[in-house]
């Protein structure tokens, strides 16, 4: 063990140390030359990863600018290729935070020596080394940020290592974020911190275990290497240390990749690198047919042209972002930066930032500091969705024309939304034999009655499965399910006015002074909403514990006897009712999870790990990996088991947050 330490730990300052060619430019046939790859480590663990390059073979490839090696990352525009050509840049001192063994077992890779397995993660995939086959490069694609379209944008913060492809016959395109800079990165510098990247490997996983379509990630690596950050941008910079995480996927290909051929913006004025480049657009859309929707590809072989085959792609697109969102709504997801250039072409949930999952249920909750209109919101996300959908169409035209893919976006999207919304809120509520018009109405009512009393939206659905069969059984379920409410300091706390109140004086007298100038400013709806603050904290301050109790059982009482009336129309003409509670039961269970990544778990985990205990990283991570509840599930203690075992008592993770998690800021 101790020569494989040191054999890997001389690999590792090779990797660190290799001379960079001076003057020589890279063919654009490969990313290095053959000399720096006979450099590279040889892995042992990671040895069977075969690649197959296919996107870097179907798709153009920037031929890179003459000059020395570090050319490759100067900020520049990229037309007439899909991938530039990029390059890690090695880190100092990596470290090994946490690996992702099922989303590894992906690969084909298995548990081995821990040694080995440590030391090949933190070389390869800290990007201080390339594994045989990896060819690093960066996509071009541009987006639509907050409604506004920004022109190229690209990986600035990620680079595509290869496709590995596996025995099972799959293909996972493998990618390190914060690998360093790329000619997307603009002013940035390419890296990513330790805290982002713990957020991002953790809720990739997360998603997965709770059955969402997500990209998934294999690893997260740290660094003695630091940049600066002004985490909250109020002029209070810190260093912090730079972390890449190993994501993989089918593609990272997104709406906005096939926004690079878009001509002049009417707003913006931005353009495209590869403006009227329809041939581009051709091979993309050949690429992305044939490689991920390759039944749509063979069932369009004898087509005269490809409209219908592009329309039956964007058709599928549709309906796949159209379920994904829909599952996003029944977990309490909110991703944050829902841009076109963040949105999947595969529909999967993709490029984790500022997310979050809700706690106190607020369909305008908005988990980005920055959002501050609001676009983002909770509830908005299908509509937001939908509104990126139409960019894709846009971007499509003339290989599909708009009249076209707009009818499909109008049939699909809302009804393909709605149908999967139902189909799992009727899970979630254990309405599991008869569909009844209603049901609709009473998941409304249910949700209104959450954002009435501040009811926790995780913990309140998982409740929901211990509702007693017999009404004389209902009065201490009622008072467990109002523990998961809000308590008047949460809410006092949620409800405080946001402006200074002279500010909100001088907003009001300058809409009765002069409202054509209010509008142009454009702070109506904010004003609006601080005014909605403002009058709830009055009846917040005039209302007792007692008082807020006796609202939320009314509000409980009235909900749950619609809900005890629709139960017992599911079991109508249901013989045994005992076998249909637990079946109900059942169905509920794996549909409720007992645990998300709430805010407050992931900055537990961040901090530990930014004190050097990666321990806590871990932990959460294994408990993510099993978020509903089972029959015989491991239990969890502390020490050194801590990371494979779980209750409820060493592991308070299903509880509702503390009130300190209400002020977490995330950026």
């Amino acid at each position: 063990m101790a020569s494989l330490r040191a054999a890997f730990g001389a690999s590792l300052v090779a990797a660190r140390t290799r001379p960079q060619s001076v003057g020589l430019a890279l063919p654009s046939a490969a990313p290095r030359s053959a000399w720096a790859a006979a450099m590279e480590p040889t892995p042992r663990w990671l040895a069977g990863l075969r690649f197959d390059n296919r996107a870097l073979r179907a798709l153009p490839v920037e031929t890179p600018p003459p000059g020395p090696e570090d050319v490759l990352s100067t900020p520049r525009s990229v037309p007439g290729a899909c991938f530039s050509r990029a390059r890690p840049a090695p880190l100092q001192r990596p470290r090994l935070v946490a690996l992702s063994m099922p989303a590894l077992a992906l690969l084909g890779l298995e548990a081995s020596e821990e040694a080995e397995v440590e030391a090949e993660a933190t070389l390869f995939f800290s990007g201080n080394a390339l594994l045989p086959g990896a060819e690093p490069a960066a996509h071009c694609y541009c987006g639509h940020q907050f409604g506004q379209f920004a022109g190229q944008l690209g990986d600035g913060a990620a680079m595509y290592l290869g496709e590995v492809c596996t025995a099972a016959g799959e293909r996972w395109e493998l990618q390190l974020k914060g690998a360093g800079p790329t000619p997307f990165s603009r002013q940035a510098d390419g890296r990513k911190v330790l805290r982002s990247s713990i957020r991002e490997f953790l809720c990739s996983e997360a998603m997965f275990h709770l059955g969402i379509p997500t990209t998934r990630a294999g690893a997260c690596v740290t660094s003695e290497s630091t940049v600066i950050r002004d985490v909250f941008y109020d002029g209070n910079p810190k260093y912090e240390k730079c972390t890449v995480v190993l994501r993989m996927a089918p593609t990272f290909i997104r709406f906005g990749s096939f926004e690079i051929f878009k001509s002049p913006d009417e707003h913006t004025g931005r353009a495209g690198p590869s403006m009227g480049r329809n041939d581009i657009r051709v091979q993309m859309l050949d690429y992305v047919i044939s490689s991920f929707y390759p039944e749509i590809q063979a069932a369009h072989t004898c087509d005269s042209d490809n409209i219908q085959r592009n329309a039956a792609f964007f058709r599928e697109v549709t309906r796949r972002t159209a379920r994904m969102v829909a599952e996003w709504q029944c977990v309490g997801f909110c991703h944050g930066v829902l841009n076109t250039d963040n949105m999947s072409i595969v529909g999967l949930t993709i490029d984790y930032g500022p997310f979050g999952f809700l706690d106190r249920y607020d369909p305008d909750h908005v988990c980005n500091a920055s959002d501050n209109a609001g676009r983002y919101t909770y509830s908005k996300q299908p509509q937001v969705c939908k509104w990126n959908l139409q960019k894709l169409a846009e971007a499509l035209e003339p290989e599909l024309p708009l009249a076209l893919s707009e009818a499909i976006l109008a049939e699909e999207f809302d009804t393909q939304f709605q149908r999967h919304y139902l189909q799992k809120m009727r899970k979630k509520l254990g309405l599991i034999r008869v569909e009844q018009e209603g049901d609709g109405t009473l998941v409304a009512k249910l949700l209104e009655t959450m954002h009435l009393t501040g009811a926790d939206f995780t913990n309140t659905f998982y409740m929901l499965s211990s509702f007693p069969a017999e009404p004389s059984n209902s009065a201490e379920f009622l008072t467990r399910l109002t523990s998961q409410c809000a308590s008047l300091e949460e809410l006092r706390l949620a409800f405080r006015p946001q402006m200074d109140p002279r500010q909100l004086s001088m907003m009001l007298m300058l809409a009765q002074s002069n409202p054509q100038l209010f509008a142009l400013i454009g702070t109506q709806a904010n004003v609006t909403k601080e005014l909605e603050r403002v009058e709830h904290q009055s009846r917040l301050e005039k209302m007792s514990p007692a008082e807020l109790q006796s609202r939320n059982t009314d509000h409980w009482e009235t909900w749950l006897q619609e809900y005890r009336v629709r139960l017992d129309k599911e079991k109508e003409g249901f013989g045994d009712t005992a076998a249909w509670q637990a079946e109900r039961v059942r169905v509920m269970h794996a549909n409720n999870p007992k645990y998300v990544l709430r805010n407050y778990i992931a900055q537990n985990a961040i901090e530990a790990a930014e004190n050097g205990d990666f321990a806590e990283v871990r932990r959460v991570l294994k408990l993510l990996e099993s978020p509903y509840y089972s029959e015989g599930a491991a239990t969890e203690t502390t020490g050194p088991e801590a990371a494979t075992r779980t209750t409820d008592e060493q592991c308070p993770y299903s509880s509702r947050p503390p009130l300190w998690a209400a002020e977490l800021c995330v950026t």
